[in-house]
């Protein structure tokens, strides 16, 4: 509920603070008192947008702030958690507007957005004022007060988890879906590649090793023959070098006991002897390995010639590269066939979430349909007692696609003048009809919809006598359970408060303002009988005043 609401330098309000009630609060006063003002600052405070002309004094900045206390609804819960603001019972909106046109919005004194500012207050004022384009129009609205009276509320929570479950499977469908398409029009192409290179079945660094034998044995006569030489070079020829080598650290060996230099010299001769023998007999291994065959070099040829056909078809330089690519088309064909078992799995995961969602629609839907019938006739009979005859609302159901709302199309029609053509409420209704319709919808509701702070500007123009009394009695029942404030000019309405501020205006020092006042009981009567008969009520009026109170 609004507790209290702080107004400063805004239009002819200089300071002011006022303190509702927690059940009917009624504002009344003469017409430019100021009471269109209070609307037009408590606005600043649900998020509309500031203009430097609301500043009564140019030079200071205008601040409105509204203290509310509340219970911790889920919604409002989830908005402090969302937007990381600190969260108590009691929570202060303020507007500031400074003189160069900038605005300021704080949540707690915590800078906010005007964005913010509004999201948070949906959920604490419902603001009414006659040729607003109401939420009724809107069949969020329309479909909320049938789900209201039937109950709905706990099969609509379930729809929504099953609901939310079920697209996003349909979501994880479609991207697979839309892998697998990808895949089947690359499917036949990578088989063929795979089956291209299994058949040629490449091991490790075989192509590289191909092309070094292949120089080996191109070459195998003049490899030979230089193998020889050299073999026989170092141990076959008439004075062979390793021989010679050998001859030399002997001779040198005969020295070791003339020059102590000698031992370290005849060592090393030794050595290079016996590695120059190690590399003749190695030499001779090689040559005895090296034979030109003319049939093996076809075949290392073909195989080359195919190995370096795919290096070329898949821009690559050495065996290992296919080999990489090979197991590449493995791992996707084998994905194909994992996406195809994903895609099974998941079509019967959202056809189970489908069927499961549809049976939660279809109690909604029933228990939808079992109330429009009963729902029209109290409305239209309310609407007799506001003051409106002629007019009659009917409720229309049809079926739609699934959604997280269900499997129906709710749409109210309504006939101002009885003449059996129903329109949408917007294009018929006028801003008032609209405004006490809504009343007549929300009394009826508001045992089982959790309602914010209602605030009616006016909503009772061009009713009196029956109709306002029964307007009257309508909040009267609805502030039972909610809190309402209400600008009025009837009496019948005025009489029913729990709290009565008034609206009038002072001239001080040559300056207008605005100022409200909280009526005691006997300046209640007083007011209410000025309302009805004039500013100098007769005895009567007074009397009437005072038994209107006491109904």
């Amino acid at each position: 509920m609004l507790k209290k609401l702080y107004i400063q330098n805004y239009a002819i309000i200089d300071e002011l603070e006022l303190t509702f009630d927690s059940g009917l609060n009624v504002i009344t006063g003469e017409t430019g008192a100021g009471k269109s003002i209070l609307m037009g600052a408590l606005n600043l405070i649900l998020g509309q947008r500031a203009d430097t002309a609301v500043l009564r004094d140019a030079e200071k900045k205008c601040i409105v702030e509204g203290c509310f206390s509340i219970e911790r609804k889920n919604e409002i819960t989830e908005f402090f958690n969302s937007h990381e603001l600190d969260f108590e019972d009691e929570i202060v909106i303020r507007r500031e507007i400074s003189s160069n046109g900038k605005s300021r919005s704080f949540i707690n004194d915590t800078p906010v957005t005007l964005f913010q500012i509004k999201q948070l207050c949906v959920f604490l004022i419902d603001l009414h004022q006659q040729f607003d384009t109401l939420e009724i129009n809107t069949e969020n609205f329309q479909r909320a007060v049938l789900d209201a009276l039937a109950d709905n509320m706990a099969n609509l929570s379930k729809l929504k988890s099953t609901f939310e479950s079920y697209t996003k499977i349909q979501k994880e469908l479609n991207k697979l879906k839309s892998l697998q398409d990808t895949a089947i029009k690359e499917y036949d192409y990578n088989t063929f590649l795979l089956e291209e290179l299994e058949t040629l079945s490449l091991k490790e660094n075989e192509l590289e090793q191909v092309e070094s034998e292949l120089k080996i044995l191109n070459n195998a006569e003049n490899i030979k023959q230089q193998l020889i030489s050299i073999y026989n070079e170092l141990s076959e020829s008439d004075s062979p070098i390793a021989q010679q080598v050998k001859s030399l650290q002997n001779k040198l060996a005969s020295l070791d006991s003339l020059h102590d230099g000698m031992s370290l010299l005849t060592q090393r001769l030794l050595s290079a002897s016996i590695e120059l023998q190690d590399i003749s007999d190695e030499l001779q291994r090689i040559e005895s390995g090296v034979h030109h065959d003319a049939e093996k070099i076809i075949q290392l040829n073909e195989r080359l010639s195919d190995g370096y056909k795919l290096l070329k078809k898949h821009s690559v330089n050495t065996t290992d590269d296919l080999l990489k690519i090979q197991q590449e088309l493995k791992q996707k064909l084998e994905t194909f066939s994992g996406i195809n078992a994903d895609i099974e799995k998941l079509e019967k995961e959202m056809s189970d979430l489908y069927e499961a969602s549809m049976q939660i629609a279809y109690i909604i839907s029933k228990n939808r349909k079992s109330q429009i019938k009963g729902f029209a006739t109290e409305v239209n009979s309310l609407l007799v007692k506001v003051g409106m005859p002629n007019a009659i609302l009917k409720v229309e159901m049809q079926s739609e696609a699934l959604s997280v709302n269900g499997i129906d199309a709710i749409q109210y029609l309504f006939d101002a003048n009885k003449s059996n053509k129903f329109e949408q409420l917007g294009k018929v209704a006028s801003g008032g009809e609209l405004s006490r319709l809504m009343l007549s919808i929300k009394s009826l509701v508001a045992k089982k919809i959790d309602l914010p702070t209602l605030i009616f500007d006016e909503i009772d123009t061009g009713i009196g006598g029956e109709a306002a009394k029964q307007v009257g009695i309508i909040m009267k029942n609805l502030s039972f359970r909610h809190q309402l404030i209400v600008i009025t000019h009837q009496a019948q309405i005025a009489a029913k408060a729990n709290m009565h501020l008034y609206v009038h205006k002072s001239n001080i020092d040559g300056k207008v303002k605005t100022a409200v006042k909280v009526l005691n009981n006997e300046e209640r009567v007083n007011e209410i009988a000025q309302m009805m008969s004039g500013a100098k009520p007769t005895e009567a009026a007074l009397k009437n005043a005072l038994e209107m109170m006491d109904e």
